[in-house]
């Protein structure tokens, strides 16, 4: 006879201690203290020097000996053109359908594409738990452990999720829900019907589940902060320059990290508010209206999948119901600091270079890289003693950002950043560092891809309205670089010198220091 004990349960919450970090910080200093104080004069004297031999070394650009010494090709090794991805734009039952005639190995690739633009503003901020709860919600007839695992058997996966852009030249941003996934040829009839199922069929009455979506939400939100950083200052610059960054950051920055936190009250009391919005978004997003759909694989399976495609297409209602309120919102360009307990920061600025009368060249393409992969790393990460430092050029929107990541100081690097366009005047670059510049750059344009990537970047050119003539001229001008571009570039940069803005995500202690040297941050938001 075997007897079942009872278990005992012990239960512990763990509280965060905001202190911790200064008390670290100042027990660090008072060590350092009493190392020094032990140290002679001449003990103090050869930490000196040491400390400039490392400084200089490290600042001392590599000898071209040793450069050419690396194995490299040449710019006659490049493909002249850009990788060819076939499309063919079709329409079935009055709905535009964009095919790629790839080798996928008997897989069929599906996007189907929806567009937001009738959703209204005010449910903008509760479109992800929106798609989560498509996924990770049950119907009628299943809970969603059975639909998950149906899926799961049926097909290689279904993802739901919101597509933002800015659209070069225009000021309506790309706005876009994409039901994405996957499924053998002999499977395409489930994968389109289990679409179908996700976005008709999920009942949005699981009130509990719901708030453990906006509970994990919160947490990732705030564990980003703490990690990536760099992320968040990105997407909140983003936010004040243009208005598909607006739209982003309310769905993944701090806006939405403060939004989560508000909902997470409200749930309990206001659930069958919440709920019937849920409902209303299905009902305005999911149309035949604005919809796209985009499929990759052999021509065989694409004959084949038209059937199943037009059956799903049938299953849509004809016309949402219309939101009225616009797209073109921003936050305030003002510099920002984001306060939270660390020892390390994100330092971030950036502008908008269209906007100081840039006109586009695939030169920046490679200039961008190499101002990372030089300037910024010497001295941000080398010298500043950050574990990163980069640039990015958006090319669609025009905005142009530098980002630290893990920085110990904060305005010495937006001092590097500032130097950025009096680095780019006085740079000598020979023959052999600007060939392995281009080829560098050339190389992340024609990077790996496999076909249900090629897929999908062929469906985002199509919405972003890039041409294969304007890919071919970008090519030519990135091959074409040459010295003068870097110096004609520096122009450009200059102007987010004075016209910029900043955003750190950064310690109390820093943020206060810069305040007091500066007058940096006229915004200060503790999220933390």
């Amino acid at each position: 006879m075997s007897f079942l004990l009872p278990l005992k349960i012990r239960y512990f919450v763990v509280q965060p201690d905001p202190e911790k970090a200064s008390r670290d910080e100042a027990a660090e200093k008072e060590i350092l203290k009493q190392v020094k104080s032990s140290m002679t004069q001449e003990d103090l004297a050869e930490l000196a020097r040491a400390t400039k031999e490392l400084k200089d070394k490290q600042e001392t650009p590599d000898p071209p000996e040793a450069l050419k010494a690396v194995p490299s090709l040449s710019l006659q090794d490049i493909p002249k053109k850009p990788i060819h991805v076939p499309i063919e734009v079709g329409e079935i039952n009055g709905v535009k359908v964009l095919q790629h005639d790839l080798f996928t190995n008997d897989v069929v690739y599906s996007e189907v594409v929806f567009d937001m633009g009738s959703m209204k503003k005010e449910h903008l901020q509760l479109l992800p738990l929106f798609c989560q709860s498509l996924l990770e919600m049950g119907t009628k007839d299943m809970d969603f452990v059975q639909l998950n695992q149906l899926i799961g058997r049926k097909t290689g996966g279904i993802s739901v999720y919101p597509l933002t852009s800015s659209i070069k030249g225009k000021e309506d941003p790309l706005t876009r829900v994409v039901v994405r996934g996957k499924a053998m040829s002999t499977r395409v009839e489930d994968l389109f019907h289990l679409m179908n199922c996700l976005l008709q069929d999920v009942q949005f009455t699981e009130q509990q589940r719901f708030k453990q979506f906006v509970s994990q939400s919160k947490a990732r939100m705030e564990n980003r902060l703490r990690g990536s950083g760099h992320g968040i200052a990105a997407a909140r610059m983003d936010a004040k320059l243009n208005a598909a960054g607006w739209i982003s950051e309310q769905m993944g920055g701090v806006s939405y990290l403060e939004y989560l936190r508000d909902l997470e009250t409200k749930i309990d009391q206001d659930w069958d508010r919440i709920s019937a919005s849920l409902e209303e978004m299905r009902k305005s997003l999911f149309s035949k209206e604005g919809c796209l759909i985009n499929i990759t694989s052999d021509s065989k399976n694409l004959e084949k999948s038209g059937q199943h495609i037009a059956k799903f297409l049938d299953a849509l209602p004809s016309s949402p119901s219309l939101g009225s309120d616009p797209w073109l919102s921003r936050l305030p360009s003002v510099n920002e600091a984001i306060v939270i307990p660390t020892q390390v920061n994100y330092v971030g600025k950036a502008g908008n270079l269209y906007q100081s009368g840039y006109q586009l060249n695939g030169s920046a393409y490679v200039i961008s890289k190499h101002i990372s992969n030089t300037w910024l790393w010497d001295r941000v990460r080398v010298s500043g003693g950050a574990y990163g430092g980069f640039c990015d050029f958006d090319t669609h929107s025009g905005v142009f950002s530098y980002l630290s990541y893990r920085d110990p100081n904060l305005l010495k690097t937006l001092e590097v950043y500032d130097g950025t366009a009096k680095f780019l005047r006085e740079l000598d670059v020979d023959d052999d560092a600007l060939t392995k510049a281009i080829i560098g750059t050339i190389g992340d344009v024609d990077s790996y891809q496999l076909p249900d990537a090629k897929g999908y970047s062929s469906l985002m050119r199509y919405l972003l309205g890039i041409t294969e003539e304007e890919r071919q001229q970008r090519r030519e001008e990135i091959l074409a670089t040459s010295v003068k571009d870097f110096k004609e570039f520096a122009d450009a940069v200059e102007t987010i010198n004075d016209n910029g803005v900043v955003v750190a995500v950064a310690s109390p202690d820093d943020v206060e220091a810069a305040n007091k040297e500066k007058s940096l941050f006229s915004d200060i938001k503790k999220c933390l």
